[in-house]
């Protein structure tokens, strides 16, 4: 007897319907809007807010930011599987979608209100970490949705279209933000903010997240809800269940994951290990820019945009590849291409600029395909009704990973100095760090079988 899954019971357990171009649509703008919190508050404008000199020095301010995002990545790791799983039992994916998302809308909001004063900076903390948290609550009820919104035809193309739009969205507000607040002509910006109390920086923030607010509308709108399977005696479906025995739920259900698909189990872990690799790559590309290839700040938000873009526009692409040739195909090339990309940055790091636009855009390249097939390949091995469980396990694993690219890029500088020698800027050796992560998670990948026997 075959076992159908998610992505082929998908279209029952939403009411019985077919998706729809325009559920896709719609399920492409959540990404398009919480780019806002990507790109705006926790990669390019807040977070260097808060470690500006207006809240203290550099290096303490970095160091509670680290603070506050490593609780945020603790609580994530510990709370994220079993608020999918419950939302996957109880049939409301997306009322729990809305519920979240909302709250990362007025947290960011709130953070309108941090002025530039030390006294304001746990209050900078507190907002940023519990958006991040209840944003990744968010994030693991949206790519449960995907089963909603795809076939197993389709799957790897509308998860690249979401990547996709999420990458164009950051850059669209990105440039809005950027010439209509941030960016003064005379003292005062496009719209009219003054350049005074890090208004631009504030007003932006406050605009994220009516961004955020309106795109998020249309797949609360226009998606059905997901209704969940009858209860089973495994105890899925509607069986309520307190929240602390969830947590005995979830054990019990990893152990028959790995018993009945230990191909997942395995995936899990290489995807936890090469997404942190891919997240470094966007971490530190505009550190090694201006620190290794003397890019002025200026260049280096240019170099963001075409990077967003370039990673955009490929993700989109292949993500027809996916549908057509598998998911881990396109993992495997993009790891092997990135690791290429990473071996020219270093070795040619002599060649000033040119190199990096070059080499650090095609890393761009392989950055969106490779995280969106690595979430279409799980969603096509996701038994029926654990969707969002086993995308928060998604979650947790890919957390308990975050500080292997930050580690290793710092010991590969601190091998870089001792092999150059002192006085010789060596932070290029970071990207070594970075491309090990990507090698170990590439070699745990490619043991796993595209699909199960």
């Amino acid at each position: 007897m075959t076992v159908p899954t998610s992505l082929e019971s998908a279209a029952a357990a939403a009411g019985g319907r077919r998706p729809k171009r325009s559920h896709v649509l719609a399920w492409g703008l959540w990404d398009w809007g919480s780019a806002s919190f990507n790109a705006v508050i926790t990669t390019f404008v807040f977070t260097v807010y808060l470690t500006s000199d207006s809240f203290g020095g550099e290096t303490t301010t970095s160091a509670q930011l680290g603070v506050a995002m490593t609780i945020a990545g603790i609580v994530v790791a510990v709370l994220a599987p079993v608020t999918g799983q419950r939302s996957d039992r109880g049939g409301r994916r997306k009322l729990w979608l809305a519920v979240n998302t909302y709250i990362v809308v007025a947290l960011s909001a709130l953070m309108f209100f941090v002025a530039p004063e030390q006294g304001y900076l746990w209050l900078g903390l507190f907002l940023l970490a519990a958006g991040t948290v209840f944003f990744e609550f968010a994030s693991v009820n949206y790519n449960a949705m995907i089963a909603q919104v795809s076939t197993p035809k389709t799957v790897g193309k509308v998860s690249g279209f979401g990547w996709g739009m999420g990458y164009v969205g950051g850059i669209v507000l990105l440039l809005f933000v950027y010439f209509g607040f941030i960016n003064p002509i005379g003292g005062t910006a496009l719209f009219g903010v003054p350049d005074s109390d890090a208004l631009p920086i504030r007003v932006t923030v406050l605009v994220s997240a009516i961004w955020f607010a309106l795109f998020a509308l249309p797949v609360l709108l226009a998606v059905p809800e997901y209704h969940a399977p009858k209860a089973t005696a495994e105890g899925h479906g509607k069986k309520r269940t307190g929240f602390f025995a969830s947590y005995g739920i979830l054990f019990r259900d990893v152990k028959a994951l790995f018993r009945e698909s230990r191909e997942t189990v395995y995936f899990l872990l290489a995807s936890a290990v090469f997404r942190d690799g891919l997240t470094g790559v966007f971490t530190f590309g505009g550190v090694l820019a201006a620190g290794s290839f003397g890019f002025s700040s200026g260049e280096v938000i240019v170099f963001a945009i075409a990077a967003n873009i370039v990673a955009g526009a490929s993700t989109i692409l292949v993500g027809l590849l996916d549908d057509r040739f598998g998911a881990k195909p396109v993992m495997v090339a993009s790891l092997i291409g990135l690791l290429v990309c990473a071996a020219f940055v270093f070795a040619l790091h002599d060649g000033g600029q040119i190199v990096f636009w070059t080499f650090g855009l095609a890393l761009c390249a392989f950055v969106g395909p490779a995280q969106s097939a690595s979430r279409s390949f799980l969603a096509r091995r996701i038994p029926e009704g654990r969707d969002g469980e086993i995308f928060g396990l998604y979650a947790t694993t890919g957390k308990a990973a975050t500080f292997l690219s930050p580690a290793l890029f710092t010991l590969f500088i601190g091998l870089g100095a001792a092999v150059v020698g002192p006085g010789v800027n060596v932070q290029y050796w970071g990207i070594l760090g970075i491309a090990l992560v990507l090698l170990v998670g590439l070699l745990l990948l490619i043991p796993v079988r595209s699909r199960p026997r």
